[in-house]
């Protein structure tokens, strides 16, 4: 992970946030190269669930809503983490992440761990069984805050910091960026960043039913900014205070439509975009369905499809079957009818949802770990050409030789009117090869004196260092053909 995190900062992927001013902590910029991939990832993820599908419209809400918004969500009374101090050194992290990562490190002595809480006496606050369940599964979310301070006490887990056992009392820390609109404070003046699409979604449910042609079943997506006032673990761009995320609400009516078919073609749908549309490999992807003391109570099926990070199989895409909750909620607090008439039976439908939620930036995040490969000298990332920064690399053999130059350019010029090219002279041929590797551009295409005199280029492919002839005429069909397949 460490040598992922260097290369993302010396390539211009990723900068720390503020860097300038010593650092803002959770937060980072995208360079040049990161928000080409970023950019890429995005567009892909849209072209396949929105302008690939007739059943899914796109939506783009404001990043700022109404209080009563995350009212009605539970978001301002339920979302929240539980969270530690520590006396000695004041470092701060989320109890949920401090037992699981302790769990994971100690899988052997889990049975030992269970056993520990054998004599635990049951309470109001305190099931002993849910405890075990925890451990076992290695997830304690959910979890009461005495369940938490049992465990934490039981297991005697120290800080990860400074190695001490003297931690603050569990307590809830809610997650939603308040602002205040105008220039009078107060109740009148609050509102929140959103912390997560999905709401924007539910609020604008009735727009988009009246200003479309749409019938259930039916897909609302956005894609975009959220917000969460979180602790972090310090893995890059896996968990931040500001990401992107990509949410789909795909309404249906569960009298017509079976919802477990539904939930299995949407397991089927993010598998093929991970394995087909990013080219990640399969070996590194797993389903892990939620215990019930973590899965939300209003959801009936929850799932998440975890990737292999550095730092151990994690959340990258979450499937959930919300049922009715969310529209039923903002109908409870709005005061508005939230329906579809079916057509057929002029009926009125409360749909029910299935959420397929992805985080952009863990998708980028995966991308660069999946395609890292080290091979003696060099360094490579073996992206997906469809999401490579750059598809083509155009080089003059020798910067000194205005001829090689001047073609060089020519070639550029013709190649990125249909393709991202980027255009280099930097230095000798060999570190030219080496930096394009390290950003994952798939082809270069060098200019030398044999171009002088034929026409032709070499056109050295990334993963297998193999170089050709190709007639400049005949470069953009080559590469589309490439890309296309």
């Amino acid at each position: 992970m460490d040598k992922i995190v260097a290369l993302a900062k010396r390539r211009g992927f990723i900068f720390p946030g503020s860097e300038l001013y010593g650092g803002l902590a959770n937060t980072y910029d995208y360079g040049p190269v990161g928000t080409e991939l970023l950019r890429n990832i995005k567009n892909l993820w849209w072209e396949t669930f929105v302008h690939r599908r007739t059943d899914i419209v796109g939506l783009d809400a404001s990043l700022i809503s109404h209080q009563k918004v995350w009212e009605a969500s539970g978001h301002t009374s339920g979302f929240s983490d539980v969270l530690l101090d520590c006396k000695q050194c004041k470092h701060r992290i989320r109890a949920d992440h401090l037992i699981e990562d302790y769990l994971a490190e100690n899988e052997q002595k889990i049975d030992e761990f269970v056993r520990r809480f054998d004599l635990v006496p049951q309470s109001t606050d305190i099931d002993p069984e849910r405890i075990k369940a925890g451990i076992i599964h290695k997830k304690v979310e959910g979890l009461t805050l005495l369940e938490i301070e049992t465990i934490l006490s039981h297991l005697k887990i120290t800080c990860p910091n400074c190695g001490k056992f003297d931690w603050t009392t569990p307590r809830k820390f809610n997650l939603l960026f308040p602002v205040h609109l105008g220039i009078v404070m107060g109740d009148q003046s609050l509102a929140y960043l959103r912390g997560e699409t999905a709401q924007g979604i539910f609020v604008n449910f009735e727009n988009v039913v009246n200003s479309t042609r749409v019938r259930l079943p039916f897909g609302i997506a956005q894609l975009g900014k959220s917000f969460r006032n979180e602790v972090t673990l310090g893995n890059s761009v896996f968990r931040t205070i500001e990401f992107e995320q990509g949410e789909i609400e795909y309404f249906f009516d569960p009298e017509s439509e079976n919802w477990e078919k539904l939930f299995a073609t949407w397991k089927e749908a993010m598998w093929r975009f991970i394995i087909t549309g990013l080219g990640v490999r399969e070996e590194n992807l797993r389903w892990r369905i939620h215990t019930d003391e973590e899965r939300s109570f209003y959801s009936k099926q929850t799932e998440d499809l975890e990737y292999k990070f550095p730092f151990g199989f994690k959340e990258l895409w979450g499937l959930a079957y919300r049922t009715d909750y969310d529209l039923k909620q903002h109908i409870k607090h709005s005061g508005k009818e939230l329906y579809v008439i079916d057509p057929k039976t002029n009926k009125k439908v409360i749909p029910h949802v299935i959420e397929p939620a992805v985080g952009i930036n863990r998708l980028f995040l995966m991308a660069l770990c999946d395609a890292y490969y080290e091979e003696g000298e060099r360094t490579v990332l073996r992206l997906d050409p469809r999401l490579s920064p750059y598809k083509v690399a155009v080089f003059p053999l020798l910067s000194n030789k205005e001829q090689l130059v001047s073609k060089a350019t020519e070639v550029f010029d013709m190649l990125r009117e249909t393709l991202v090219c980027t255009f280099d002279d930097r230095g000798n041929i060999g570190k030219r090869y080496l930096y394009q590797d390290e950003i994952g551009t798939p082809w270069c295409v060098t200019i030398d004196f044999q171009t002088i005199e034929d026409g032709s280029v070499t056109v050295r492919d990334r993963d297998t260092t193999e170089q050709i002839r190709v007639p400049i005429p005949e470069l953009p069909a080559h590469f589309q053909k490439k890309l296309s397949r």
